[in-house]
């Protein structure tokens, strides 16, 4: 038998014991669990799972079908001056301030 060591590490106290409560269903205690985790982390040498981030990203289709459907409503959009477009920016920083 190898010569064994202790591994120690922080967890939140109630994420450990709901962890401990899944294992116990399952008949082990945290501790084989950990070492199983770690033999599989040996044996796929990475994490014995995927682990990525989520893909946040729509089709270009959508994307297209999205910026036509504005550039439609914004068609029937009076046009506006650029004395309109200055007055409804100070406005609109105005209101800010005083939510500030």
């Amino acid at each position: 038998m190898s010569e064994q060591v202790l591994v120690q590490f922080r967890v939140d106290k109630a994420l450990r014991q709901e962890v401990a409560q899944i294992y116990e269903a399952m008949g082990m205690d945290l501790p084989t669990a950990l070492r199983m985790f770690l033999t599989r982390s040996k044996m796929e040498r990475g994490l014995p799972f995927e682990a990525k981030l989520p893909d946040t990203s729509i089709p270009r289709s959508m994307a297209w079908n999205a910026f036509e459907q504005l550039r439609q409503e914004a068609s029937n959009l009076p046009e506006m001056t650029l004395d309109e477009i200055n007055e409804e920016i100070s406005a609109i920083r105005k209101e800010r301030r005083r939510e500030r």
